[in-house]
């Protein structure tokens, strides 16, 4: 059961749908041209129910299988939106809106799912139902988790849900994924330090925040090397820290930003408490106020066993055998198709597209290859899923 032939055979209009997409990129909640596109083809391809502004700009398609004995549904998801990166490739379809790109192939996911959609809106050689869901804004705008409290999940009657992602650096064609923990819980922190200013030259009449910020910097880092079990991962970065104004002059006021990326969930609610012991500790030596603001993004991404199996086996039978992995290690990478699978059993996997600058890189284009490899992928998730009797 290799590449559909029917699929390969609109492999170049595919190709044609990715790169338009590439050229007209739009932002989180913005993807108002690429939503009606996806509607467009949806509606030329025959589809039975195609509903639109589900997580603000999402697009969710029905396709009901020649048979409905079994009485089950199945979510497909692709991503939509991109990010505000400015390309540097000069190829012929890029990107037409300044400081905007599709740097992470969600041009290729959403192109793929359409390849799905065509396939099976021709063929409907299943039984039961096939949601295609069209996400917006999963660059840090949670869209995945706004189409759940929209209640996708229960409007369509979703029972599983399945997604996949390209993977730069893999080799083409490849798929791979595991059991379990997948991609990292993201969450963002800002800390605000009040101290008191003073000049330069007597450090002692003031309360410097940058001396208050650097500390707070070193205590983050002693979380992950002393505070957590070794065998767990957390990654927590201050990547931003904002001080001073002028060489003679001891600011009174700094801040700090960063990410905290997690495994496991006891050991992200554990940062977040070490975090604000640290900030109220640190301020209580210094003579500072010090404000942290925490917020909880992404959770983890976690794969549900029999649903990551049974992905995995139909992997195997799309790409062969020795093309799957079922064990590769977790990535700290966060992903909002996270909120599906905390709704809904599923399973998300990665699309080897070769050696290829990675994703959020100015130079990232995704690979018109794998679209017939990942819509394949994709059909037989319904297939296989929901066999005709």
């Amino acid at each position: 059961m290799p590449v559909i032939n029917r699929v390969a055979e609109f492999h170049k209009e595919l190709t044609e749908i990715r790169q338009d997409i590439h050229a007209h990129p739009e932002l989180g909640f913005n993807e108002h041209r690429t939503a009606a596109l996806v509607a467009e083809k949806l509606k030329s391809y025959g589809v039975d129910e195609i509903v639109t502004g589900i997580g603000k700009t999402g697009v969710v398609a029905v396709i009901k299988g020649r048979e409905n004995n079994s009485g089950k549904t199945i979510g497909l998801r692709a991503d939509m939106d991109a990010l505000p990166i400015t390309e540097i490739l000069n190829h012929d379809y890029k990107s037409q809106n300044q400081g905007v790109m599709h740097a992470c192939g969600h041009d290729g996911h959403t192109t793929i799912l359409l390849g799905a959609a065509k396939y099976l809106a021709e063929t409907r050689n299943f039984d039961g139902t096939a949601v295609m869901i069209f996400q917006p804004a999963e660059e840090g705008g949670g869209g995945g988790n706004e189409m759940v409290k929209d209640g996708m999940m229960e409007r369509f009657g979703i029972d599983e849900v399945y997604g996949l992602h390209n993977s730069p650096g893999t080799d083409v064609n490849h798929i791979e994924a595991r059991t379990g923990p997948l991609m990292a819980a993201a969450d963002f922190f800002e800390i605000d330090i009040i101290g008191k200013g003073a000049h330069a030259a007597h450090p002692d009449h003031g309360i410097d925040p940058i001396i208050v910020g650097t500390d707070l910097v070193q205590a983050f880092q002693r979380i992950v090397s002393r505070n957590v079990d070794p065998l767990k991962s957390i990654v927590v970065s201050v990547t931003t820290f904002h001080c001073g104004t002028a060489d003679n002059v001891i600011e009174q006021t700094a801040k700090l930003s960063g990410t905290v990326r997690t495994l496991d969930m006891e050991v992200r609610d554990y940062a977040e408490k070490r975090m604000q012991e640290i900030c109220n500790g640190i301020a209580q030596l210094h003579g500072a106020k010090v404000n942290l603001n925490y917020q909880k993004e992404y959770p983890v991404t976690i794969n549900h066993p029999a649903q990551t199996q049974f992905a995995l086996d139909v992997a195997k039978k799309v790409v062969g055998e020795d093309r799957v992995k079922d064990d590769i290690e977790p990535v700290m990478g966060a992903e909002d198709f996270s909120f599906m699978l905390l709704a809904r059993p599923g399973a998300y996997v990665f699309l080897g597209q070769g050696d290829t600058p990675n994703c959020h890189h100015p130079e990232y284009d995704f690979n018109d290859e794998i679209i017939p490899t990942g819509s394949s992928f994709m059909i037989k998730l319904i297939e296989e899923g929901m066999p005709l009797s």
